[in-house]
């Protein structure tokens, strides 16, 4: 009983939990399709509203148009009217200008008329008149021609040849005037460069290091300012000898500055060397400023101030190529005042002539075609260039400049005592010695030692192999051999230098 009783109880608990589900869930339903009911009716609301709003939206927007669309078309019929009216001006113009056109060429016809008879009573009146004379009007001209010349022939001859010997006497006269007054104005002493430095060391001891172990440190001191030393000429005196003046000054200064130091070592030598070469280059860029001033040559690329600086340790035939274009510049300057030129342009081509001396021995060619390509390189002004590249001839005179240019050179040049023919020559044979060793590839750069009697030549270890440093040296002695003249012998000694840096940190 107790089992059938506990039976039932769960049985009737079924049915039931199950009636009570199914309850909840009808009820539950009907409540979701209330909701569902309710949002169709309020997204149906909503949607009404935005469509009514979208209308009226439109119909404001249309009538909007409407009025631009009708205010266009009152411009455009304004336009129009417009347009019509100068139509009608410009038709009554052309034709009045119609009318004028005929006017003229009714005008024209008359005076065509006219003018025809006019020749026509001309050329009767000469035939009458050559009825008359019984000569044409050609014949009469040259009886008249030759009678005058017949007559006044020796009077014509006399006065020509008189006033062509006055002509060239006068201007002959004017031109001694000019010359003479621009080379008085001007009164510049030069006096020629020398081929050696002298440096004083006040003690043996200072030579002794000098030297160096073995000659180490003037090894190194030759070999990196590439000039010769020489020690035991004169007691108390190390002359520098390079026949470069820039060299030259770059050693000197690096000697005087190791002598002060006393710590003369390979190194050292190398530092000071650099520090002074530095030096020498502010030198440089204030020599040319100096000049540019002096000159009155103004506004010059910086660049092409530093480039003519340079030449203040270039001789010319024993003279200062620096001065000689500064004094060249001011003979200039006189010249075109007189002749009344332009007087800066005269100036600047004078100044900066020679200006490709200064780099003729790292650039082919000749000295004026390198300066015609530095001061077209550095924007001079082109009238500068025509008046420097005619100086030697090599261009034809294109302006009245160039000719002053050219007189102003001979002037300078050809002063007493201004240049001496030997040192140049002698220079420019040391010039080609060098100029053949660096053309070789891989070389680093080359010095020419012992008045021309030595070259050294240092190349580019990565470059030159110890066998290839032995065919270059070969090399240069033939080329030596067939392109120059040259009394006795010249060693060529290449140097190949490998050298590993590194520093610890």
């Amino acid at each position: 009983m107790v089992i059938a009783i506990g039976v039932g109880s769960g049985i009737f608990g079924l049915i039931a939990g199950y009636v009570i589900r199914w309850a909840l869930t009808v009820g539950k339903k009907g409540t979701i399709e209330i909701e569902v009911k309710q949002l169709l009716l309020s997204a149906k609301e909503e949607a009404q509203k935005i469509i009514q709003e979208s209308e009226k939206k439109g119909e404001r927007k249309a009538e909007e148009l409407r009025a631009q669309e009708k205010e266009k078309e009152h411009e455009w019929r304004k336009t129009e009217e417009r347009l019509i009216k100068k139509e009608e001006t410009l038709d009554r113009k052309q034709e009045d200008v119609d009318k004028e056109v005929d006017n003229i060429k009714a005008k024209a016809e008359e005076i065509r008329a006219i003018k025809t008879t006019i020749e026509e009573r001309k050329q009767l009146v000469e035939k009458e008149l050559e009825k008359v004379a019984g000569l044409s009007e050609e014949e009469a001209k040259q009886a008249l021609v030759k009678k005058i010349d017949e007559r006044f022939e020796e009077d014509f001859r006399v006065r020509l040849q008189k006033l062509e010997r006055e002509g060239i006497e006068r201007l002959d006269r004017r031109a001694k005037d000019i010359l003479s007054t621009s080379i008085q104005r001007l009164a510049a002493s030069t006096a020629g460069d020398i081929m050696t430095s002298a440096v004083n060391i006040p003690n043996d001891e200072i030579k002794g290091k000098i030297i160096g172990k073995e000659g180490r440190n003037i090894r190194t001191f030759e070999r990196v300012a590439g000039v010769e030393l020489i020690v035991d000429d004169t007691p108390g005196t190390i002359i520098i000898s390079a026949f470069d003046p820039v060299r030259r000054q770059i050693a000197r200064v690096a000697l005087e500055n190791l002598i002060l130091d006393g710590r003369i070592q390979p190194s050292k030598i190398e530092e000071l060397v650099e520090k002074a070469s530095l030096d020498i280059n502010k030198i440089i860029k204030e020599k040319g400023e100096q000049a540019c001033y002096e000159c009155g040559v103004l506004n010059m690329d910086p660049r092409l101030v530093s480039i003519l600086g340079r030449l203040y340790f270039r001789t010319s035939y024993g003279q200062n190529v620096l001065q000689h274009s500064i004094e060249m510049a001011h003979i200039s300057g006189m010249l075109a005042e007189e002749l009344g030129a332009n007087v800066q342009i005269a100036r600047a081509g004078a100044l900066f002539h020679d200006i490709g001396k200064a780099l003729d021995h790292e650039v082919q060619g000749t000295h004026v075609e390198i300066g015609r390509r530095i001061l077209a390189k550095f924007g001079a002004d082109e009238r500068i260039v025509k008046a420097m590249q005619s100086h030697h001839e090599e261009y034809p005179y294109e302006t009245i400049e160039s000719i002053i240019v050219q007189t102003a050179d001979a002037i300078s040049g050809g002063r007493p005592g201004a240049r001496r023919a030997s040192v140049e020559n002698y220079l420019k044979k040391l010039e080609e010695l060098e100029k053949i060793a660096c053309a070789k590839p891989g070389v680093e750069k080359a010095y020419a030692l012992q008045a021309g009697r030595e070259m050294r030549v240092f190349v580019t270890p990565q470059t030159i192999s110890d066998l290839e440093a032995h065919a270059l040296a070969r090399d240069i002695a033939l080329q030596i051999e067939q392109e120059m003249k040259y009394p006795g012998e010249i060693k060529i000694t290449v140097i190949r230098e490998m050298r590993c840096i590194e520093y610890a940190r």
